[in-house]
């Protein structure tokens, strides 16, 4: 009796733009929203395919998945960047960026949480992005504007925490990097196997 070992398995992994509305998962875990959408409407991924971390509901962007556990946890454990956009209601000020870059206070399992310091900055111009399937508020509202923050660490909605917490609460969001593999030119849904060398 031949016995392959894991070592020996063909892992598969993949990057996604994960659009607006769709759950970061394959199962829909007994939630009696049966509408929601799943990751698996978009490809024919292999069994055992799993998201690395996860995008919440309204979030869009860069998403890797994996069949191979270890990979998964090695980007999740703290030591590989995530960079994300968000667009903020107001015109965000300097002050505001550096609370974010020190480390500001958010809710976390129902306690208080002190964010790490992280890479902060305002983006000068509008990156451009598929539009999104349920529209933003235009500029005739108020202004907006566009933040780049990129963290090592993940708590749930974190980004979107810390942007409330210093006045100019997140109107989209969008992750662009997940270690040295950025978003670039991917439209939503769009799904891009990946090489092994290529992780991070």
């Amino acid at each position: 009796m031949k016995v392959t070992s894991e070592k020996q398995l063909l892992h598969r992994h993949f990057t996604i733009y994960k659009p607006y509305g769709f759950l970061s998962q394959f199962v829909n875990n007994g939630q009696k929203q049966n509408s929601k959408r799943l990751l698996g409407e978009l490809y024919d991924f292999p069994k055992g395919t799993m998201a690395i971390g996860r995008l919440d509901e309204k979030s869009e962007g860069l998403l890797l998945l994996t069949t191979d556990g270890k990979v998964s946890n090695h980007i999740c454990s703290g030591k590989i960047e995530k960079e994300y956009y968000a667009q903020v209601n107001g015109d965000i000020i300097p002050e505001a960026i550096e609370n974010m870059k020190k480390g500001v206070e958010i809710g976390f399992n129902g306690k208080k949480y002190t964010t790490a310091p992280c890479k902060v900055y305002r983006l000068e111009s509008t990156p451009e992005f598929p539009e999104r399937s349920k529209k933003i508020r235009d500029d005739r509202h108020g202004p907006t504007s566009w933040v780049s923050i990129t963290l090592r660490e993940g708590k749930f909605r974190q980004v979107r925490k810390m942007t409330s917490a210093v006045g100019f609460p997140t109107l989209r969001l969008v992750r662009v990097r997940v270690g040295n593999i950025h978003l670039n030119t991917m439209q939503a849904g769009e799904v891009q196997e990946l090489h092994e060398s290529n992780i991070p």
